[in-house]
């Protein structure tokens, strides 16, 4: 997950009502030099949230047009939520909460699908690593950390699909039986953003130990993916 500047987000703001600008339009709209427009656009340009075309005039030299990607549709704000709210309510007043625990354990099923391949023949730590990583791309702003000699915490501090999940607890728990599958080993919750944390908190162990075992959490990560 991209983070983004306030200036690249002015410039996203800016591309998306214009359409199509010059470094020198957004440098006239940001009142910035166009120096540093383009400082800003370099990581937009890399991730493929913005690309450009060269356009040929009659006089002067030839100019780059910088325009959106459909990639940048994810990083505005969506009515999303509120969409799948109604939906799963609807889903839920026909046919009953058993076919909203078949919707997410289904979802669970394909995100396991998409990850599993890139855990096989990998240690926990790697497991773990991999996993994290997938979760920040998926958006929960996840990072991991080794803790005492074999366990570790995966956080999420933020949650792709908050709206829903304080709405249906399915969701946690399908999350929370993903871990225990992808990872193979013991999974617990320590923290929840639905709970009024700040953020979701995974202990995880080998199963060989007991989950009952005392193990401090520490505050601050150490090591992140």
């Amino acid at each position: 997950m991209i983070r983004l500047s306030t200036s690249q987000q002015e410039i996203l703001r800016l591309l998306r009502r214009s359409g199509e600008l010059t470094v020198e339009d957004l440098a006239r709209a940001m009142r910035i030099t166009s120096v540093a427009v383009r400082q800003h656009l370099e990581p937009l340009l890399a991730d493929g949230y913005v690309t450009s075309r060269t356009q040929r005039g009659a006089i002067g030299r030839p100019c780059h047009l910088y325009r959106l990607t459909d990639a940048a549709d994810d990083l505005f704000s969506k009515g999303y939520a509120n969409l799948a709210l109604m939906i799963l309510e609807h889903i839920e007043a026909a046919d009953g909460p058993a076919k909203i625990e078949e919707i997410f354990r289904s979802r669970r099923t394909r995100m396991e699908a998409e990850v599993r391949p890139g855990l096989e023949g990998q240690d926990l730590e790697l497991r773990v690593r991999t996993l994290a990583r997938a979760q920040e791309e998926a958006g929960y702003m996840a990072e991991w950390e080794r803790i005492g000699e074999d366990a570790f915490l995966i956080r999420e501090h933020n949650c792709a699909i908050c709206k829903v999940a304080r709405r249906f607890p399915q969701a946690c728990e399908q999350e929370l039986q993903m871990f225990h599958n992808l990872l193979d080993a013991d999974v617990e919750r320590t923290h929840h953003r639905v709970s009024g944390d700040s953020m979701c908190c995974y202990l995880i162990r080998p199963r060989r130990l007991c989950l009952s075992t005392h193990l401090a959490i520490p505050s601050e990560t150490v090591t992140s993916s």
